[in-house]
């Protein structure tokens, strides 16, 4: 028994269609996700690594937390 590290990269993703612009994901994970004027997400293209657990995270809290279910986590190959 032990902890689980896990290794490789993910990205979070919005499903445009399904967003209707609450905003609450930039309020949850604000290191991926930036708001544009009207109030839907930007979020980075970049891959973000797994062992970084903050991020991580307030990525899983952003997905969870969508009232539409717009956002999911991917994982990223190396």
């Amino acid at each position: 028994m032990g902890v689980r590290r896990r290794s490789g990269s993910f990205i979070l993703q919005v499903n445009p269609i399904l967003c209707d612009g609450f905003g609450h994901c930039g309020e949850l994970a604000p290191e991926l996700v930036t708001m544009d004027e009207w109030g839907y997400p930007i979020i980075t293209a970049e891959p973000t690594p797994y062992n970084d657990a903050r991020v991580h995270e307030s990525a899983r809290y952003a997905e969870r937390g969508c009232p539409r279910q717009a956002l999911r986590i991917r994982r990223v190959s190396d």
